[in-house]
């Protein structure tokens, strides 16, 4: 059983770049399809990017299509979120979460498994 943890957050000014990391600690990360989600105060948690377990298929919310990416090194057991020209927007609380690997990838929270303790990533503008 894996158990992500993130790091990587942390304060940066508009227009910056940052990157998250999500170590699968006690498992194997490419047994599973990884999802990225952010939590603005007082919301869900919202689907952010995802991607197959085999590394295929990436998958992005419209406000970050072209801004960030996700992607996954199984030698390092760790997947990232290279999230460039950041906005105040995404301001937020990042999760990194796993789930059953199938084709398609999921954007519902529910449909992730293990999840990490999350990363604040603030934005100044």
């Amino acid at each position: 059983q894996a158990q992500p943890v993130e790091s990587g957050g942390g304060f940066v000014r508009a227009g910056g770049s940052l990157r998250l990391s999500c170590e699968a600690s006690g498992g194997t990360l490419g047994r599973y399809n990884i999802g990225w989600f952010r939590q603005f105060p007082g919301k869900e948690r919202m689907f952010v990017a995802g991607i197959r377990w085999i590394g295929s298929g990436p998958t992005y919310e419209d406000s970050v299509k072209g801004r960030f990416t996700i992607s996954r090194d199984t030698g390092k057991n760790t997947a990232y979120l290279q999230m460039s020209d950041l906005k105040s927007e995404d301001t937020a609380v990042y999760y990194c979460a796993l789930g059953q690997p199938q084709l398609r990838v999921d954007t519902r929270p529910t449909d992730y498994t293990y999840w990490g303790q999350g990363t604040q990533v603030t934005v100044s503008s």
